[in-house]
């Protein structure tokens, strides 16, 4: 009997689970373009409207997320020396004893 049950209810999960995510990524699949970021959609809008035009970056990094990997190695090494430094930073000694 339990295990009658327990089938009733998978099998109810996925009738009402499948319908759900299928409309889902339906409705996410609709989207008419791709969103813009916070550059395209204020920062130049407000520069064209007051006459400036965008000039390329004194450093290219370049298509992709190589931007975002540099940040994120500097959030590691920073962070592994904040983690070496703790007690210096805090101003904690350690107890003896």
């Amino acid at each position: 009997m339990p295990d009658r049950k327990r089938r009733w209810k998978v099998l109810l999960l996925h009738t009402v689970m499948l319908p759900t995510l299928l409309f889902a990524f339906y409705f996410f699949s609709l989207a008419p373009k791709s969103y813009q970021g916070v550059d395209e959609a204020v920062v130049e809008k407000i520069a064209k409207e007051h006459g400036r035009e965008a000039k390329a970056p004194l450093i290219d990094p370049g298509s992709g997320d190589l931007l975002l990997f540099a940040f994120l190695g500097a959030g590691v090494v920073g962070g592994f020396a904040a983690g070496y430094y703790w007690r210096q930073l805090t101003g904690k000694d350690k107890k003896e004893g």
